[in-house]
């Protein structure tokens, strides 16, 4: 069942980007794991809000989401082409009727654009490369920061067992497809876009002989496969991980493609990615910006101290060298840019409140003395 990623998150279609942060952040610190260890169900729900946010945070995905549903989410699919269809197909209707059906069998954008584009199904030639496979995996800030090694579970078309690929039943006798004529594909529409699909006789091998009783003559089986990925450290949003080898399977022997893993990051609670660099805002307390002295800020690689001169102002920014980001390409690290943030403490104490009264002769001078319009 197609997910409501809009439900998921409880906000209306017409929601802002705000709202949308807001709502993930909100449901984010109820479901996470952390704060349900060992709950199913917060491992469940945190899971979808996390696919959810993966889609509406970003306004590309949103944008297609909107227009084509989840569909328009899939690897390889084509929006001007979807669009372009969309229109001639329209304008066909027109002509046949509203029970025209100028495609034949394909009634959907996953119809034409899952076999006309390299989808599951879909060889090219007797023997060929497998195709490429994109998969979006969602992970947190910190994950994304450290690196990790992880397995991933895919469902996936894999080699038929029976017929080792080939499509048709061992000892079978092959001759020319009398269909295709031995090109393994067939038009299917005339119009401002062309597309093909596989031959419906040899399922694009160009050769016809009895299909293989397993895989219906395709040469493939759909099936679960578990893959042992390693995430390196530094991976931003938008990065491509590769792994060689465990995309589609070849056709006829052919070498399997290869999977790409694409980055999606987390928004954290605390920690913010610029480039290379973190930051963070860290609280500190009167006499501590006043005085100065030393505190234990939290990074990637552990706490570390950080002293903190006398007269320190709210908002001042001061750099922990070297504890930022890695950088996958150059291996260097980024830094860590710490903002001080003046907490002042809540109380109706009338000796206290005197006493900070006073501090206001210490001012050399209008503290908005600059603000001006």
């Amino acid at each position: 069942m197609a997910s409501d990623y809009y439900f998921t998150l409880g906000v209306s279609k017409g929601a802002s980007e705000e709202d949308i942060k807001k709502a993930y952040r909100k449901l984010a610190r109820k479901w996470h794991p952390d704060i349900n260890p060992g709950n199913k169900e917060a491992e469940t729900k945190f899971k979808d809000i996390s696919a959810a946010y993966d889609v509406l945070g970003n306004k590309e995905k949103r944008k297609l989401y909107d227009e084509f549903g989840e569909e328009g989410l899939r690897s390889g699919f084509d929006a001007e082409k979807a669009r372009e269809y969309q229109r001639w197909a329209g304008s066909r209707e027109q002509a046949h009727g509203a029970g025209g059906q100028p495609f034949g069998r394909y009634h959907s954008y996953e119809d034409i654009f899952g076999k006309a584009f390299g989808g599951a199904g879909s060889p090219f030639s007797r023997s060929a490369r497998g195709s490429d496979l994109e998969y979006e995996m969602s992970i947190e800030l910190l994950s994304a920061l450290r690196g990790f090694e992880t397995e991933v579970s895919m469902q996936k078309a894999v080699v038929c067992s029976a017929c080792k690929g080939s499509g048709v039943e061992t000892g079978a006798v092959l001759s020319k497809c009398p269909t295709c004529g031995g090109s393994g594909r067939m038009n299917v529409a005339r119009g401002p876009v062309q597309f093909t699909r596989v031959c419906p006789t040899c399922n694009g091998h160009g050769q016809a002989g009895k299909p293989c009783p397993q895989c219906g003559g395709s040469g493939q089986t759909a099936g679960t496969e578990r893959i042992r990925v390693t995430i390196p450290r530094g991976v931003k949003e938008g990065s491509r991980v590769r792994v060689a080898g465990k995309g589609e399977p070849g056709l006829n022997g052919g070498p399997p493609g290869d999977l790409y893993l694409v980055i999606r990051v987390l928004p954290h609670p605390v920690l913010k990615r610029e480039g290379d660099d973190l930051l963070m805002d860290v609280p500190i307390t009167v006499s501590e910006a006043m005085a100065g002295g030393k505190i234990t800020v939290p990074t990637v690689d552990g706490a570390v101290n950080l002293k903190i001169p006398p007269g320190s102002q709210s908002g001042q920014v001061m750099k922990l060298k070297g504890k930022g980001a890695v950088n996958t390409r150059t291996k260097k690290h980024g830094d860590l840019l710490v903002k001080l943030v003046v907490k002042v403490p809540k109380t109706k104490d009338k000796e206290t409140l005197e006493s900070v009264k006073r501090m206001d002769m210490l001012y050399e001078e209008d503290v908005r003395k600059s603000i001006r319009l």
